[in-house]
């Protein structure tokens, strides 16, 4: 299972508005790269895959395939905007390390 918090939900809806895609979700993944080996990444999904897991926050569906959710069980996503920027921030149980930027990690 994954967690989203309500100011992540609120930021993926907003983009989905602005982008005029309010009935698509979301999709997370685990790729490989990044300086520590995985990173995440986010997409617009029109609709799950076949073999998807789907999350529900509300009115925002998110999707995770088999092999990213190995590495994503237990992760929460939030969404945070200070003086240094904004953007998604990933708590993930899985990794045993994670670079300085907080976009790839080592599990």
């Amino acid at each position: 299972m994954i967690t989203m918090t309500d100011n992540a939900v609120k930021a993926v809806e907003d983009f989905l508005e602005s982008e005029k895609k309010p009935e698509y979700g979301l999709r997370v993944a685990v790729v490989g790269g990044g300086c520590s080996g995985f990173q995440y990444d986010l997409a617009l999904a029109e609709q799950p895959a076949e073999d998807d897991q789907v999350f529900t926050f509300g009115e925002l569906s998110v999707f995770v395939d088999k092999t990213s959710m190995l590495y994503l069980k237990g992760t929460t996503i939030d969404y945070i905007s200070d003086i240094r920027g904004s953007g998604f921030v990933f708590e993930n149980p899985n990794a045993v390390s994670s670079c300085g930027c907080g976009h790839s990690f080592q599990a």
